[in-house]
């Protein structure tokens, strides 16, 4: 899939762990997987919202399109 999503970046930068990340969104730490290896079909805005509330960064931080 062309879109990528760079969420290990952004955890890294933060010194956060995937774990507190997937409490302080609120989805299980396998569902952070899926958005981290591409494997994700959709994501919920409610979920782009909460990834970018704890975060603090925009949507086009976290989402690349590459051919």
């Amino acid at each position: 899939m062309p879109i990528r999503i760079s969420i290990d970046r952004m955890l890294v930068e933060r010194r956060m762990s995937v774990g507190d990340f997937a409490d302080a969104i609120g989805i299980t730490p396998a569902n952070v997987a899926v958005l981290k290896n591409g494997r994700a079909k959709a994501v919920r805005f409610s979920t782009l919202d909460a990834i970018c509330r704890v975060l603090d960064c925009q949507p086009g931080d976290l989402l690349h399109y590459e051919e």
